[in-house]
């Protein structure tokens, strides 16, 4: 039997640099475990997905080290994909909020024993006209914090750099008028913010999306901030996200595999922390348990799929 097949995407640029110091011994472990190993070092945006999409079909292991860029954009490769092989993740980023959810270690180490010694695990993948997301796609207020920050603050302050950036935005916020339909209702108004995600964390903040997310559940979980309209309901709102609740007089949450958005002038939208365009008309789709990821194998996310199969 011949060697497996793996290549190596990775951010040399992402969070603190880690990774670089430690190719060698990533190297070194996975030929120890047979296999074929060809390295690229990402040079430019989206020569992740390029890469991925040139050699998915020629390898066993899709292994990427980065942050929650560098894995939207092997996924984003994945999907124009016939074959897609499995994909073993190393979080090097700032949040690397997809990671948490999976509960993927963030340790390199740690995580190379995941891929190793882990399971494949399904996840659902989004889809913002024609452009793939892997848990959030997020248009209104700070939803341009996490790419316009720069990288040498998010390394020093952390989550907290996102927060300070946020906070300078406030004054300037405007809401956005949108008309929404999805599977079985609708709705209209002045929107601080939107957002749809698969994801137990966002921005590093845990819970924000609700209870009972499913990653391969082929659902979306939907919330959008009605504008208050006075320095009051902000506050109020402001609250309850500190609260993870949800308040209904100022808040829309609801769970949905598809999505139509149109507002009534194109804005910006962010997807999976990365610029994603100014948009007017927004369509989205989930596309269920669309690529495999290696997990631990006591992860929630593994243990919730094997209860439901098994009821």
């Amino acid at each position: 039997m011949g060697l497996q097949k793996l290549t190596f995407i990775f951010n040399p640029h992402a969070g603190t640099k880690e990774i670089r110091g430690k190719l060698f011994d990533i190297v070194d472990t996975f030929c120890r475990a047979g296999y074929q190993i060809t390295i690229y070092s990402t040079q430019a945006a989206r020569d992740a997905a390029d890469k991925t999409r040139l050699f998915a079909g020629q390898s066993d292991l899709l292994l990427c080290s980065g942050g929650d860029g560098t894995l939207s954009e092997v996924v984003s490769g994945l999907m124009s994909c016939e074959r897609r092989p499995v994909i073993g993740y190393l979080p090097a980023g700032t949040t690397n909020d997809f990671a948490s959810s999976l509960k993927i270690p963030r340790s390199i180490e740690q995580a190379v024993k995941n891929i190793l010694e882990g399971v494949p695990y399904s996840c659902d993948i989004g889809e913002l006209n024609g452009s793939f997301f892997t848990y959030v796609a997020a248009f209104g207020a700070f939803t341009n914090v996490a790419y316009g920050t720069p990288q040498i603050k998010k390394n020093f302050l952390g989550h907290i750099a996102y927060i300070l950036e946020g906070i300078k935005q406030l004054p300037a916020i405007q809401p956005t008028h949108c008309r929404v339909t999805w599977n079985g209702g609708e709705a209209e108004g002045d929107f601080l913010f939107g957002m749809v995600s698969n994801s137990h964390s966002i921005g590093g903040l845990k819970g924000i999306t609700g209870k009972g997310v499913v990653l391969n559940d082929g659902l979306f979980e939907v919330l959008l901030i009605r504008d208050p309209k006075n320095f009051l309901g902000m506050q109020a709102i402001a609250a309850a996200l500190v609260r993870r609740e949800i308040l209904p007089e100022y808040m829309l949450a609801f769970k949905t595999d598809t999505l139509d958005l149109f507002s009534d002038h194109p804005v910006p939208w962010t997807t999976d922390g990365e610029f994603g365009g100014e948009i007017q008309q927004a369509k989205i789709t989930n596309h269920k348990q669309a690529v495999r990821i290696m997990v631990p194998p006591d992860a929630p996310e593994v243990i919730e799929t094997d209860r439901r199969n098994r009821g």
